[in-house]
């Protein structure tokens, strides 16, 4: 091998096939354009027309085989259909990277949620990891070396306050990652997990929450500096799904800028809970 490895890296996934989910903005379209960067024909799943609009034509413009469908992938119904139309496209799978989850506003104490919102968590961050793996598996088999990526959270390993069945659910993409690589590494198929600290991306303006007098405050907050970039997660994202790490399965990178080796959560004076910077004893909102 030696340097024939490397050579080829810049086109790391040159003439495989590779699905993201939500990836029309945000951690999912920055994995998707580094996988197409990197050679492989996108299929991007996307519940929002007008993203999935803009991701398509970005792909296009940049000469990249793609598949934008506009699918809700906790409906069984539309995952169902999403893979026949992968099948017929395409004809097989070569990387998963399930990649939605929300927390959906749900921001309160355990004591206070209800099980239509316990229903709702788990449809977004759980089952549909469980629906679309479930039905991509037969088409990922069809290969001879596929990945299958999690993105879960920094959550699925500290405890998270106020946001109780979230962090239970990213915790169980944890197990289920785990799980699931010991039964497919037979077959070559590896199953790993990307786990982000704070991201910004449109679903999550870490940058607005925080007045421009404190942002100088954020290098003392996280280790590396930084809250992440959806880039980060791209990069990860590319080293699962290539040949680059082909002897890792069953793992999670965690992707936090040093956050879970310092810590992470602080509780105020006046007893909130934040993982922002802290300012004179509260927590900035």
């Amino acid at each position: 091998m030696g340097l024939d490895l490397w050579k080829g890296a810049h086109e790391a996934m040159a003439g495989s096939v590779a699905l993201v989910t939500g990836g029309g903005a945000g951690i999912g379209r920055a994995v998707a354009e580094a996988l197409g960067a990197a050679g492989a024909s996108l299929v991007i799943a996307e519940k929002v027309p007008e993203r999935a609009e803009a991701v398509g034509r970005a792909l296009d413009q940049a000469g990249i085989a793609n598949l934008v469908v506009v699918c809700d992938v906790t409906d069984e119904a539309a995952v169902l259909a999403l893979a026949e139309a992968i099948s017929l496209t395409f004809g097989r799978l070569d990387v998963l990277v399930n990649n939605v989850g929300d927390v959906l506003g749900i921001h309160k104490p355990f004591a206070e949620t209800s099980r239509a919102e316990w229903t709702a968590l788990y449809g977004v961050n759980l089952e549909h990891i469980f629906l679309v793996t479930h039905a991509m598996l037969k088409l990922l088999r069809k290969g001879t070396d596929a990945s299958i990526i999690n993105v879960s959270s920094i959550e699925a390993f500290r405890g998270i306050p106020n946001f109780a069945v979230y962090g239970a659910l990213k915790h169980a993409v944890t197990g289920f990652t785990k799980s699931l690589a010991l039964e497919l590494a037979p077959e070559n198929i590896r199953v790993n997990a990307i786990a982000p600290e704070t991201t910004e991306t449109e679903q999550i303006q870490i940058d607005a929450w925080i007045p421009d007098e404190f942002k100088h405050l954020i290098e003392r907050w996280i280790p590396l500096g930084r809250y992440g970039r959806p880039e980060d997660a791209a990069g990860a994202a590319l080293f699962l799904a290539s040949k680059l790490s082909s002897w890792m399965t069953g793992t999670t990178i965690n992707l936090d800028g040093g956050a879970l080796a310092a810590g992470g959560w602080r509780q105020t004076a006046d007893g909130t809970w934040t993982n922002r910077p802290v300012i004179t004893g509260h927590a900035q909102k």
